[in-house]
């Protein structure tokens, strides 16, 4: 691919001194908004898909191509609610990941329109005082490099590293075009996989000579506090720490009061690199209206305990969360400084 002109300043440049100042916000559910649409298998469709056949509702990757109208809405309803950063809808949007639904020629073109919709959004919303960023999403894939797929079959795989990283690799490129400031590896159950999309990030950065920050945020599926993969937080961190990210997180699969020893122990270990935090809105539940326990109030008020504590530099929300959550959040983490970050390179420089 050809690089983007490397501006003299980036939006990315601010970032760091951003997160020292005040606890930023980052953006909610996408899924959980999409569903508040009612959107049907047409809406998943195009002129060129009419006649594709696999079923594509729930492909939500693909709404940048086909309904570009809800995904740019959404977008703007977080950046209302005070989000910092917005997450391309991206999540699903590998090769591999689209090889479910027959699409994975359409992967890179979901990126760059991806990145392109939120880019465009986030422009609109900016300010001198208050930029706006958008985190290009690298989501985990439905294959997994440390896991059998096969129970009677401890050794079977069905996915290897250069696949994931040739996958991850090309939607990188589709971000990066698309005008991202900022990577996001994020909802990681199998640190061989992020470890894939972490090796095709400085791949692509060394070759195009554009350095983009990125975030890592792993996920604790289970009261254990260990990832899907078998890793305790400390050692989720350990693995992924020589990426030198510019934050490390934890999000999805637990809402915020049984993520809280887990982030406080991250915040703990991690203290070289900023933190960020965005759980599901509590456990789930299909009696509510996003199908999940906690109203925004409750979240607001458990991640500002959070904030108070000293756990955050970044915060937001995930399944289940909505713009009134993450306004929730803004409300109750302003007040709050962020937490301190230790850097012993930078540290002996200044000395």
């Amino acid at each position: 691919m050809s690089p983007r002109p490397t501006p003299a300043y980036t939006r990315a440049a601010a970032l760091p001194a951003i997160l020292a100042q005040r606890i930023a916000i980052i953006d909610g559910a996408m899924g959980t908004m999409i569903q508040r649409y009612q959107l049907g298998e047409a809406d998943f469709r195009n002129e060129a898909l009419q006649a594709h056949p696999k079923d594509l509702k729930g492909n939500n990757d693909l709404l940048v191509l086909t309904r570009p109208d809800v995904i740019r809405e959404i977008h703007e309803q977080y950046l209302a609610a005070g989000a910092d950063l917005i997450e391309t809808n991206t999540f699903g949007a590998t090769s591999i990941a689209q090889e479910d639904y027959g699409l994975a020629p359409l992967a890179r073109e979901m990126n760059l329109a991806a990145a392109r919709i939120a880019r465009e959004a986030a422009d609109r919303f900016s300010s001198a005082d208050k930029p706006r960023f958008v985190a290009g999403a690298l989501g985990p894939t439905p294959r997994t490099a440390s896991i059998s797929p096969d129970v009677n079959d401890p050794g079977a795989r069905n996915v290897t590293f250069d696949q994931l990283r040739a996958s991850y690799r090309e939607q990188a490129e589709g971000l990066l075009e698309g005008g991202v400031d900022l990577f996001l590896v994020e909802t990681i159950f199998d640190t061989l996989n992020a470890k894939a999309a972490i090796f095709a990030l400085d791949e692509l950065m060394e070759e195009t000579g554009e350095r983009l920050p990125v975030i890592v945020s792993g996920t604790v599926t289970d009261a254990s506090g260990r990832i899907l993969s078998g890793q305790t937080v400390g050692a989720f961190w350990h693995s992924v720490r020589h990426a030198r990210p510019l934050a490390v997180g934890l999000n999805c699969a637990l809402g915020a009061a049984l993520m809280r020893p887990y982030i406080e122990e991250l915040s703990r270990l991690a203290s070289d690199t900023f933190i960020s935090c965005y759980p599901n809105a509590g456990l789930p539940n299909p009696m509510s209206e996003t199908g999940f326990d906690e109203t925004p109030e409750v979240t607001g008020g458990l991640m500002g305990e959070f904030a108070r504590a000293g756990f955050l530099n970044i915060v937001g929300g995930c399944c289940g969360t909505t713009p009134e959550h993450i306004a929730a959040i803004a409300g109750q983490v302003k007040a709050y400084r962020p937490r301190g970050r230790h850097d012993p390179l930078f540290t002996k420089l200044a000395a």
